[in-house]
């Protein structure tokens, strides 16, 4: 499986690149992980607790980066193992430029699944791989930006909310 996408955030490449070699960032933005632990140079040990479809899964395993241009870009490289569940295994190619409203960040993923995660079929295995990236970056542009501002909408602040049931809106009373 392969995809690519790309986020704009509002903080400095210098941010977001510290961020990318954090694993106390890292352990903020991967979906469903309860430990981090480890640096750039050694890689990362994690623990990610996932479901995707019928299957839920505990996987241990090593994320390593290679290929570091600092503030340019990085690849991340990974493998994990849930047990009966089966293995996934992949890596990222993320590149970092600056933009006026702060830092472009481009990756392109290939992702690989076997056990019984791969007998839930491609579109499936795709459809969650796609949700998992998409949710990383997400959680990482909210880590560096901070949560999003709700928008302001008064009509529904000040007025009171009038329910009524089906019965009365048919009526009219």
């Amino acid at each position: 499986m392969h995809m690519s996408d790309q986020r704009e955030i509002a903080a400095p490449v210098s941010e977001v690149w510290a961020a990318l070699l954090s694993a106390d960032t890292l352990l903020a933005c991967v979906p469903g992980a309860k430990e981090v632990m480890g640096n750039a140079e050694d890689g990362f040990d994690a623990t990610v607790v996932q479901k995707v479809g019928p299957v839920k899964a505990t996987f241990k395993g090593h994320v390593s980066l290679s290929d570091l241009v600092e503030h340019q870009s990085l690849t991340l490289s990974g493998e994990g193992k849930g047990g009966a569940a089966g293995f996934a295994k992949g890596g990222a190619d993320v590149k970092l430029s600056e933009t006026e409203g702060g830092t472009l960040l481009e990756y392109e993923v290939d992702a690989k699944v076997g056990g019984k995660l791969a007998q839930l079929g491609s579109r499936l295995i795709d459809g969650f791989a796609k949700k998992m990236a998409d949710q990383f970056f997400a959680n990482l542009q909210e880590t560096l930006e901070g949560p999003a501002e709700p928008e302001d909408d008064d009509t529904e602040a000040d007025a009171p909310e009038e329910k009524k049931g089906w019965v009365k809106r048919l009526t009219g009373g």
